[in-house]
């Protein structure tokens, strides 16, 4: 298991929303917080998508982002990082990382509330060559998650 908490900031779609629980379930985050109308466990439509992975992975809900990123922060996180295509924002295979970590994703209209973005240690992104530079929040947080976890394994396997 890493030490990985995926915030999840406003996101619509219960599929998405269990399709992150599955992904998170598999990298072996620590846990899910669910802020704002992010669906959560029980909903049915996530648990549909989910396939179990919501009664796996321990969830907690807050009111917003920003209240989740400060409750991390006294709680230890080393690394509090966002998920957005913002210029300036570092390649997610080439960030170093600390851990504890978390990770905000956000609203796929919406993006991240600007006061998390603000009180973050940076931005993770994924680099797109293609018109409509957008992908699904979900796709997204598989391809990030798993370059953080290829990224921890190469730094424990450099020791």
């Amino acid at each position: 298991m890493y030490d990985i908490t995926i915030v999840l900031d406003r996101l619509r779609s219960a599929h998405n929303t269990g399709n992150i629980f599955r992904i998170a379930e598999a990298v072996g985050a620590k846990e899910i917080i669910a802020c704002g109308y992010t669906p959560a466990p029980p909903h049915p439509k996530l648990a549909k998508t989910a396939m179990g992975t919501d009664r796996i992975v321990p969830c907690r809900v807050m009111s917003d982002s920003t209240a989740a990123v400060k409750t991390l922060r006294a709680e230890g996180c080393k690394m509090i990082l966002c998920a957005d295509a913002l210029p300036g924002s570092t390649p997610a295979w080439e960030k170093e990382y600390t851990f504890p970590l978390a990770i905000v994703f956000g609203n796929e209209a919406l993006g991240i509330l600007p006061e998390t973005l603000a009180i973050c240690d940076g931005v993770v992104s994924l680099p797109m060559a293609g018109v409509k530079a957008s992908i699904n929040v979900g796709n997204a947080a598989a391809a990030i998650l798993y370059a953080v976890v290829a990224k921890r394994k190469l730094q424990e396997n450099a020791k």
